[in-house]
């Protein structure tokens, strides 16, 4: 049992994510392009977010709009009780111009607003401010003289009837406070008027108002959250069957025929589950059929041939015979004994073919490896197909700047591949030059065969590698193919590993590129050479006069290095020994 301080993957993998930070925004990206309960979860979520935030502000502007209106009318009702009650007392004394008697009264006024009025904050300002003998001082109660604002001032001074507020900050022991100041005049006998301000506090609306945001505010998180959670459990009800079809459907497609979906209940997603069963046994049981039909085919393909082998051979003899015998016969029927023989020749390499394909369906193919050159070899086939060049016109030319070293490789089958680019090269390059390339790297060989004839359409590019099919069935062959292959060359090109390429472009001619790779390993393992051939399939702007002026395509002589070496060695011996 590991110890407890020990850390756990789980908590090492989740350090590792915290700790590479840089790639959160690329792994977010990843997940809201692959993950549809993810995307779906925060657009909701956002959506949610932006109504809850504006029905909270919405919420709070008007709560806090009632608030102060409130307090406002509280306010300004109580500063008019408190005013007319001083007012009152100074209407019904009568000082009679006595200074000691007007300063009791102001007192006395003090006094009556303090008890009549919520605020402890007053202030009175005489109006007339010349000098007086008789004027009461001001009544200073806590308010200050800065909080009063010189236009609120200009503004009672300048009307004796109506009450004047103002919105103030009020200085407190615990920092300003918002509030609120309400003038007014009074009336004093044998004196005149004064100014008359009450501060009040909304400091008590204050803390509601913010209760009542962090109650909004506290509220429509939990309701983020909650709608959060709501929907991760609704999509996951939903995208679990989902991701349960996608993954069926992926192991369908790689070749599990018997999986199947579960079916729950009886709702729409279990119709789609049934449905999509229904499919995959349907489909299960034509690719059975398709395959017991093919394997039907292939057994057929193979007993025919094997069959038309021995009485093929009988004719082929007879043919033989009949055609050495042509100078004989009269014209027509030396004619006749030649189409026979050609004929019967095409017949048996149909055959050959037919029996090589039937091999590759019934997946019996073995390679017979052994070191070869590859650019040898291509001068070997070269040397082997010169007398059918010279036939139809054409100049092959080989540039070996590479491929020479040998590797492991089924010379058969690559001689065969060489021939087939080679002769249809010659079949449809026009009379015009054909350049044969081999280069090579540390990862691969390649060969390719250039021409420069009337090219492929782009139409039929991609099935030029397609069993028994012809660009333009209307031109005569000249050489005789069985239009098979293409499609064993591209066979025992991935035989090996590698790959056939083409690149063709009307009245450019066209370009095959094979490549092979060095190890065979990718072979065997089952996987295809990745990395990228010695010779581009696409040849660019190589017109033949630039070739011919680079002096790319002059006829190269390939020397077998190991053969002179082995010549020199034994010519020394030679010298030695007389």
């Amino acid at each position: 049992m590991a110890p407890a301080s020990a850390p756990t993957a789980a908590t090492r993998v989740a350090l590792h994510t915290l700790r590479d930070w840089r790639s959160w925004p690329d792994s977010l990206a990843s997940l809201w392009r692959r993950s549809l309960r993810f995307r779906t979860i925060l657009i909701t979520l956002a959506l949610t977010a932006l109504a809850i935030v504006v029905a909270c502000i919405w919420m709070a502007l008007a709560i806090q709009n009632d608030l102060f209106q409130a307090r406002k009318d509280q306010v300004l009702a109580d500063s008019q009780r408190a005013t007319e009650a001083a007012q009152g007392i100074l209407d019904a004394a009568a000082p009679q111009g006595d200074s000691a008697r007007l300063q009791s009264l102001m007192n006395l006024v003090g006094t009556e607003l303090t008890q009549q009025s919520t605020s402890d904050l007053i202030r009175t300002f005489r109006i007339d401010r010349s000098t007086s003998q008789i004027a009461p001082q001001d009544i200073t109660t806590g308010l200050g003289e800065d909080i009063i604002s010189d236009e609120l001032r200009d503004t009672v001074r300048a009307d004796d009837t109506r009450q004047w507020w103002q919105s103030v900050s009020l200085p407190t022991e615990d920092g300003d406070v918002p509030g609120i100041v309400v003038g007014q005049q009074l009336n004093v006998p044998d004196v005149g008027g004064y100014e008359l301000y009450l501060a009040y506090d909304l400091d008590s609306a204050s803390q509601t108002l913010g209760f009542v945001h962090t109650t909004l505010w506290v509220v429509g998180i939990g309701l983020v959250l909650l709608i959060g959670a709501i929907s991760w459990f609704v999509l996951r009800s939903v995208t679990t069957p989902i991701g349960e079809a996608a993954d069926t459907s992926a192991k369908l497609a790689a070749g599990e025929l018997g999986v199947r979906l579960p079916v729950r209940g009886e709702d729409e997603l279990a119709t789609l589950g049934r449905s999509f069963n229904a499919m995959a046994d349907s489909i299960e049981s034509q690719i059975k059929e398709l395959a017991d039909l093919s394997l039907v085919q292939q057994r057929f393909v193979s007993d025919v041939s094997h069959e038309l082998r021995t009485p093929l051979t009988t004719i082929r003899l007879a043919a033989d015979m009949i055609n050495d015998q042509r100078a004989d016969f009269d014209p027509s029927t030396a004619r006749a004994a030649e189409l026979l023989n050609a004929q019967v020749q095409r017949f048996e390499t149909l055959l050959t073919d037919l029996l090589e394909i039937s091999r590759y369906d019934a997946g019996s193919v073995q390679l017979e490896l052994e070191p070869t050159s590859l650019a040898h070899l291509a001068a070997d086939v070269i040397g082997s197909m010169q007398q059918l060049a010279e036939q139809h016109g054409t100049d092959v030319r080989l540039v070996a700047p590479g491929g020479y070293s040998p590797v492991e490789m089924d010379p058969r089958r690559i001689r065969r591949i060489v021939r087939n680019l080679l002769g249809n090269a010659i079949e449809h390059g026009e009379g015009r030059p054909i350049v044969v390339t081999v280069d090579s790297d540390q990862q691969a060989v390649a060969l390719g065969v250039r021409d420069y004839g009337l090219g492929i359409k782009p139409d039929d590019l991609e099935r030029v590698f397609d069993r028994f099919w012809r660009a333009d069935p209307s031109r005569t062959r000249t050489i005789g193919g069985t239009g098979l292959g293409l499609s064993i060359a591209l066979g025992d090109a991935r035989l090996h590993g590698g790959e056939l390429a083409l690149w063709s472009e009307v009245g450019r001619g066209s370009h095959f590129v094979l490549t092979l790779p060095r190890d065979l390993a990718s072979e065997r393992t089952g996987t295809r050479l990745t990395a990228p051939s010695p010779i581009p399939a696409d040849p660019g702007d190589d017109a033949v006069a630039a070739i011919d002026a680079l002096g790319l395509t002059q006829p190269i002589e390939v020397i077998d290095v190991a053969a002179a070496r082995a010549a020199s060695r034994d010519a020394e011996r030679a010298g030695g020994g007389s």
